[in-house]
């Protein structure tokens, strides 16, 4: 379950928390409906979330992750405030400033100016504070040429641009997401997560919904696992994850073999009797400093913390690195380099620095694996890899990898010649 927060300042406590929502099966029409047959109405009773209790400490990047409908959005609009709990107490310290779905908090007659201003007070800025944001706000939204122009006329990406640009620039103590961010296009999601980690930097609370795993273990402290609206864990993204990652891969063995009528083997994410397991995994830039969008050509780290239960002797640890639709493209494991990693008993790290990271910009998918020293016999494995995000550097290109190719500048002569 969750950690107590002794010690440390809390941003939001959920307190065997309850949402009931009631779903109408003949809902009424017009008012005349409404005020004749209201009491007469049938409804189901719909339970969104079922004695949740959980905290975030001040300062933390705490996750949520679920299938559809599992109370993620619901719990997220509690901790806004936007919602009551049926039962239980949510306190959420500070000014809170949420973006949970298009369109939301934007008055559709308005410009994207008024609705700036609009939003702004809403937080409790007054105007000059706004002042002082508004070409930020603007700028980081690309908006420029339709900041005057009406909402109602923004496309879906034109909404979360200036959503996410009002929501992070107003300095909440608390900022809440929802995946409302995954509309938008690549470059603007990469300048949402780099603001994101920028935020983080600074100490401010970050509650985000997503389904990317790798974002969540990237991005968040700790993570919360939600079920049909009851809490199953909280705890390091790395563990989290590789419970939700294996209950899915087992519920998707069960459709499978009852589809086909077979049992159907499925493999998943996270092989092996974990003798020795892998707790964590960071991507480090030069400085040693958490990156989650390195640039091409640059220094990065591969950290892979691990836990061994009992005494391993020389297992191997390997790096894997595959494109989204799992291409292999660079394999770097402790045996090929010659390192022995010894005899391993409790908890450490080991590293892997790749001095210049020659991929062009896109996503690649970066796995972890600790085998025994033959690699024969697989320990764990990192569940459904690390999604490394790779932008603009050096060198530029396109494709997936730089050849390094040489032109000539001299150009052959390959006219005619004259028959003698």
């Amino acid at each position: 379950m969750s950690g107590n927060g002794r010690g440390q300042r809390l941003a939001i406590e959920v307190e065997d928390v309850s949402k009931r929502f009631r779903l109408y099966q003949d809902k009424p029409t017009s008012l005349k409906q409404a005020l004749t047959r209201f009491r007469r109405t049938p409804y189901e009773e719909f339970w969104a979330l079922r004695e949740v209790s959980l905290d975030v400490r001040a300062g933390e990047s705490f996750g949520l992750i679920g299938h559809n409908g599992s109370g993620k959005s619901t719990l997220l609009r509690l901790m806004a405030r936007i919602h009551q709990p049926t039962s239980g107490k949510v306190t959420t310290r500070g000014r809170v400033s949420a973006l949970l779905e298009l369109g939301a908090g934007f008055h559709p007659e308005l410009s994207g100016r008024e609705n700036i201003y609009l939003n702004g007070a809403i937080l409790g800025l007054d105007k000059r504070e706004l002042d002082r944001v508004f070409d930020e706000i603007v700028d980081f939204s690309g908006l420029e040429s339709f900041i005057d122009s009406p909402v109602k006329v923004y496309s879906s990406g034109m909404y979360v641009r200036l959503g996410f640009a009002v929501s992070v620039h107003v300095r909440p103590d608390v900022l809440i997401i929802d995946e409302v961010i995954a509309v938008g296009d690549a470059d603007f999601q990469n300048r949402c997560f780099d603001h994101l980690y920028k935020i983080r930097r600074e100490g401010r609370t970050i509650v985000v919904v997503s389904h990317s795993v790798g974002l969540m273990q990237t991005l968040c402290d700790r993570i919360a696992w939600l079920d049909h609206g009851r809490l199953l864990a909280v705890g390091q993204p790395i563990e989290v994850t590789r419970a939700y990652t294996e209950r899915v891969a087992d519920a998707t063995a069960e459709r499978l073999a009852r589809t086909t009528g077979t049992e159907t083997a499925l493999a998943t994410s996270a092989a092996g009797d974990r003798d020795i397991e892998i707790i964590g995994f960071d991507v480090l830039d030069a400085d040693g400093e958490p990156i989650a969008l390195p640039r091409a050509g640059s220094a990065v780290t591969f950290r892979i913390h691990y836990h061994a239960r009992k005494r391993v002797d020389h297992p191997n640890f390997s790096i894997s690195v595959a494109t989204e639709t799992g291409v292999s493209l660079s394999v770097l494991t402790t045996n090929m380099a010659g390192i022995r990693t010894g005899e391993l008993h409790g908890t450490g790290h080991l590293d892997c620095t790749v001095d210049r990271l020659d991929y062009l910009p896109g996503t690649l998918v970066v796995g972890a694996q600790i085998t025994d020293r033959h690699e024969l016999h697989a320990f764990d494995s990192l569940p459904d890899g690390y999604e490394l995000h790779i932008r603009a550097g050096d060198p530029v290109g396109n494709g997936l990898v730089p050849l390094g190719g040489r032109w000539s500048d001299a150009l052959s002569d390959l006219s005619p010649r004259p028959a003698h």
